[in-house]
């Protein structure tokens, strides 16, 4: 989109630029909620393709030799994906133009290919191999890495950390029980256990063995777990007591040892997702099909026929040109609620054109809505179930996050009679309450489970993938006190003040915040900021201020924001990289939440800059904004060790640690909800006495 005037700022700026400037604004805000109401799925959600790395489909082509599936129908398109995304320097990268390529997702990949009849003197893999051998080789793969490894025989088992079948008897007050893990890192440890146990390999052919990653030899190369500099630390002694458990598994079978593989097979089970997954994302879901098939269930019994058949479920997997990519998880909800919000952000969804679009979204969420019992009941007591997941089907795991954006968007609905009819009230208490007796100790909010904050278990080895736990953080709390400000919650509410308050102590010393799921400082920032105003806070105070002069600091030249992925391992990178289009919409939304006076041109610059990058009604970003598990981001600010916290941070630099996620609707209704803010604060501004 073009804007007629060239607008030049300073004394040069005038009302005409202005009025132009709004004209692009209603421009494209009706494009892009045209775009919007055309995107939707018949059934009434929003889902966009959620894009992460290629160790997604290297490790189903792995999975599927692991277990007899080598003549699968999906294996051909889950080479042809790893072919097309590799890059010029012959390795893998972990999200789009990333400084450099990923030794994990590189390893991974090779494997894949070799696994999949490629030689290694094709060229391809020649590049792949000279990128290892010139990073140092296997030395310094990732715990997850060295596991697929030895499921294809071509690393040691009892050079991989163990994980006893028998953590599923530890009682609650032990730091090491199964509950004081993120919702992920459980629901992934608990196949692993089971294959930990049984150490089981199906080895390449004998012409796909990975040899040439051992130039010394493998009885040469030295398959140690990285110890700490210093002698007496955690990370050494978990690295001894691993040593202790693969001792007493290789001289027998450990006592108690049937019976726990027995119980963590029947709590996979339990935890199997309604369309076939577990946990919501892939590694549960792969590591639980190959602990089953380990196991002895066939292919045809109904739960193992369930989750091969969600790898072709187009709502898991996705083809282009003949290649097919796997997505990491599925953001149904979450596409769902923010997409409202950007109608309610442009006074959109009561006008007739888009009405039918939002009945049937509300339609599809009251359906959705979460209403039995979960993993989180094991810490909160006495609590209805309610509330909203991220995805189609996981009601083991319900949101917090979802959960509190669904409270926005649904509120100005509840006293409409059509939707009392259907219970729309009666879903909104059981969420707020729910979101309520989620509240961590510290007042703010985690995404699926509270008080989940053991730092001591980012030291065991199992745990280098990245964060294990799940502490509160800014943007969840944020979006929290936005959805219970909604409801009309009072600001002295004991909850309100309280996550005012973790808000408060969770800010950097630049102004900033720190962004636990989306990239980073600026999502952080843009997270807390319209919460504050939401409930009530003096936006003129000294805290907001600097927040606000941090964002207008990190404005670029062009007019709008960005931020690198790597600003999680590297903080000086905060606030900096190339502009993307989610990003900018984030600082409009965190500086129009303050309104400042003297921010009224760098707003306008950066809605000119939405403005004039969106196409068709909406916006390209190749860039990856979204964070799965941001490396040992997380685990950093709740460990009080310095020391061993700078040395966390040195090898998850040295390792690229981290998994960040391009939401391709990000790209959309952020823009959107930022020009609908934008239009209605020039509106304001206008009518105020000159």
């Amino acid at each position: 989109m073009s804007i007629e005037h060239d607008i030049e700022y300073g004394a040069a700026y005038d009302g005409q630029d202005r009025l132009a400037l709004k004209s692009a604004i209603h421009e494209s805000m009706t494009d892009g909620l045209a775009w919007s109401v055309k995107s939707q799925h018949p059934d009434g959600y929003w889902v966009g393709k959620l894009q992460t790395n290629s160790c997604m489909e290297a490790e189903w082509v792995l999975a599927l030799h692991f277990m007899g599936l080598n003549d699968h129908p999906s294996r051909p398109g889950l080479v042809k994906s790893i072919l097309r995304e590799q890059r010029e320097d012959g390795s893998w990268e972990i999200y789009a133009n990333a400084p450099a390529g990923d030794i994990n997702a590189t390893v991974e990949c090779y494997a894949a290919l070799r696994c999949a009849g490629m030689s290694k003197d094709d060229e391809v893999l020649k590049k792949a191999h000279a990128w290892i051998m010139q990073r140092g080789g296997l030395k310094h793969i990732r715990v997850f890495t060295r596991y697929w490894l030895a499921l294809i025989g071509e690393w040691p088992w009892k050079h991989t950390p163990n994980i006893p079948p028998e953590v599923i008897y530890f009682p609650k007050w032990f730091p090491f029980n199964i509950y004081n893990f993120s919702s992920w890192a459980r629901a992934t440890l608990m196949p692993i256990a089971v294959l930990s146990a049984k150490r089981p390999t199906r080895p390449l052919p004998a012409e796909g063995r990975l040899d040439e990653l051992f130039p010394q030899g493998r009885d040469n190369f030295d398959y140690s777990l990285p110890k700490d500099v210093e002698f007496f630390s955690l990370e050494n002694f978990f690295l001894w007591a691993d040593r202790f458990l693969h001792g007493s598994q290789s001289v027998g079978l450990p006592p108690f040892r049937r019976g726990a593989v027995a119980r963590v097979l029947e709590w996979i089970i339990k935890h199997q997702d309604a369309d076939g997954v577990w946990g919501g994302i892939q590694p549960p879901w792969i590591y639980g099909l190959m602990a089953l098939h380990e196991e002895g269930y066939p292919h045809s019994h109904p739960v193992m026929e369930k989750a091969l058949g969600a790898l072709q479920d187009t709502r898991w997997a996705y083809e282009e040109d003949g290649a097919i990519y796997v997505q990491a998880s599925t953001s149904p909800v979450w596409d769902t609620v923010l997409t409202l919000l950007s109608l309610q952000d442009c006074d959109a969804e009561t006008k007739a054109e888009n009405a039918p679009a939002v009945a049937k979204a509300i339609d599809w969420l009251l359906k959705n809505e979460v209403r039995t019992g979960g993993d989180w009941q094991e810490k909160v007591k006495g609590v209805e179930p309610g509330g909203w997941a991220f995805e189609y089907k996981n009601a083991s795991y319900p949101d917090v996050d979802d959960t509190a954006v669904a409270l926005m968007v649904l509120a100005p609905y509840r006293t409409d009679e059509t939707w009392k009819k259907k219970g729309l009230p009666d879903a909104l208490r059981r969420a707020a309450e729910w979101t309520i007796a989620m509240q961590c100790k510290d007042g703010g909010w985690g995404a699926f489970d509270k008080d989940n904050d053991k730092a001591i278990l980012c030291k065991i080895p199992f745990c280098d993938f990245g964060e294990a736990l799940d502490p509160p953080s800014v943007d969840v709390t944020g979006h929290v006190l936005e959805g219970l400000a909604a409801l009309d919650y009072p600001r002295d509410h004991p909850a309100i003040q309280r996550g005012v308050q973790f808000i408060k102590d969770q800010q950097e010393p630049d102004g900033s915040w720190w962004g636990r799921w989306g990239v980073n400082f600026i999502y952080g920032t843009a997270a807390a900021l319209p919460a504050l105003k939401a409930v009530g806070e003096d936006m003129r105070a000294p805290y907001i201020d600097r927040a606000a002069k941090w964002l207008v600091d990190h404005q670029n030249d062009d007019g709008g924001w960005g931020e690198t992925c790597a600003s999680y391992m590297d903080q000086s990178l905060a606030g900096i990289g190339k502009s993307t289009a989610s990003q900018t919409a984030w600082a409009l939304m965190g500086l129009l939440a303050v309104a400042r006076p003297e921010d009224r041109e760098v707003i306008e610059r950066g809605v000119k800059f939405l403005a004039e990058h969106q196409q068709d009604g909406t916006w390209d970003e190749t860039e990856y904004t979204g964070t799965g598990f941001p490396g040992y981001g997380l685990g950093l600010r709740i460990n009080l060790n310095k020391k061993s916290l700078e040395t966390d941070l040195q090898q998850s630099t040295e390792l690229g640690r981290g998994f960040m996620l391009n939401y391709n609707l990000y790209r959309h209704y952020f823009p959107v909800m930022a020009m609908g803010r934008a239009d209605e604060y020039l509106d304001r501004l206008s009518n105020q006495p000159a």
